[in-house]
Formats: structure tokens, C-alpha cells, sequence
């Protein structure tokens, strides 16, 4: 994979996109709540191959969060679908000691293991995850970055392999949607994503999927959030 891939704004944008090796690609989601995010990173725009979400969760075990495991893949399944990620390519980790819930810290070594073990056997070549922030301080979104950053400094992943990072931003910048566009043109950064109006509509179709997790504040993230316009990641 060549250095282009990370190139300015410009390069995501434009059409028709670079010319790079083919990418393997994963967004590593920490739960299902994670695709209002990672629905809105349009790492799909990519010219990926294959479109790969690796996608960590407590689907069909004991102590699922609100016991809505099975309720929640199908959701997942659905707005995979809109985003045009063929349930094929979606990866489901069911594991009694990683539970999906915001108190929680998951073990880094686990975690570390079976994201390796995915990036292996679908010959990922780029990793796309949350930061240290987590977006929205999620201790599961965290643990996720935390493993992935250890692979990283330990050298771990598989050579070639590169990963970005999407950045958590202050609760003003959040929430002050399109306005963010231009601070986060500003910034530095290693790659951006400025989504049309027909993409954000998409994206916000994927979040309307998660019928089971709409609550009032998400309502309101749909409105508001600047991650349904733009996204800046950073390469670790």
C-alpha cells in the first residue's frame, strides 16, 4: 500500500481516487452502538477489497447489555446491509469475557488476540478504530484502541499493515455538525472525511437500523453530530 492512501483531504474526495495497491480494510467497532460512528467514517468510500468490519461484542450470551444481543446483530446485520457491507464480511466476536457495557475494561491481551487473529485470516492490510478518547469515552471503545495500539508498538501486526485512528473531539465540536468542517480543515491530521449530503442521508439510513437503541440523545446525535458530516483520523 502506498503513502498516497493518507494524502490530503483532496485525495478522499476527489474522483476518481488514487491510484494505491488494493486494501484489505477492518473498522474495528467495539459494540453495536460503536455504527453510529463507523457508518459515518466513510471508510467504505475506499477502494476496498474486501470490505471488511471486524465487530467485537456479547451477541447470543449471558449478560448482554440490555439483553438485546440477538436484536442487536440483526440490527447490525441491516445497517451493514445500507451501507452496502454484505453480511458476509461482517465478523461477530462472541466472548463471555468481553461484555458489552460502558463499565467495563477489556482485557488487552485477549482483545489484542482475536483482533489478530481476524487481521490474519481476512489479510487485512489497514485497521480503522477509535483513538484514546474513544469519541465518547466509552470504556469499551477504549480497550479496543488499546489493543489494537499495543499490536502496533509491539510490532504485531502483519507487515504493511497501517492504522488510523478516528479522533475524539470536545463536546462543542461534536455536536455543531457541518461548522466542524472547517476546524477540522485547519488541524492537522492524517486523513479526512467531508461526506455529501447523499452520504450522510446513508449514513444516518445505518443508524435508523439500530431501531432497539434510539434513544432520545441519539435523536439528537442524528441532528447534530459532526461525525455524520466530517471525520478526521490519525495514523498511530
Amino acid at each position: 500500500m502506498t503513502s498516497e492512501i493518507f494524502s490530503p483531504v483532496a485525495d478522499f474526495t476527489s474522483k476518481p481516487y488514487p491510484k494505491v495497491s488494493p486494501l484489505a480494510a477492518t473498522l474495528g467497532i467495539a459494540h453495536r452502538t460503536s455504527l453510529k460512528i463507523s457508518s459515518s467514517c466513510p471508510a467504505f468510500e475506499l477502494p476496498l477489497n474486501p470490505q471488511q468490519l471486524f465487530h467485537s461484542s456479547t451477541a447470543r450470551i449471558k449478560g448482554n447489555y440490555y439483553n438485546q444481543g440477538e436484536i442487536r446483530k440483526k440490527e447490525l446485520e441491516q445497517s451493514c446491509c445500507v451501507l452496502g457491507i454484505p453480511a458476509s464480511d461482517v465478523t461477530v466476536i462472541d466472548h463471555r469475557d468481553l461484555p458489552d457495557s460502558p463499565a467495563v475494561e477489556w482485557d488487552t491481551q485477549l482483545l489484542a488476540t482475536l483482533v489478530l487473529k481476524h487481521i490474519a485470516a481476512k489479510n487485512i492490510n489497514l485497521v480503522v478504530t477509535f483513538d484514546a478518547g474513544g469519541v465518547s469515552g466509552h470504556a469499551n471503545h477504549i480497550s479496543l484502541h488499546t489493543a489494537v495500539r499495543y499490536l502496533h508498538s509491539e510490532g504485531k501486526l502483519p507487515e504493511g499493515c497501517r492504522v488510523l485512528v478516528l479522533e475524539s473531539v470536545n463536546l462543542f465540536r461534536k455536536y455543531i455538525s457541518f461548522l466542524d468542517v472547517l476546524i477540522s480543515c485547519l488541524l492537522p491530521r492524517d486523513a479526512l472525511f467531508i461526506l455529501t449530503e447523499e452520504e450522510t442521508e446513508q449514513a444516518k439510513r445505518a443508524m435508523r437500523c439500530h431501531r432497539s437503541q434510539l434513544l432520545w440523545f441519539r435523536q439528537l446525535y442524528l441532528l447534530f453530530s459532526r461525525y455524520l458530516v466530517v471525520n478526521s483520523l490519525r495514523l498511530l
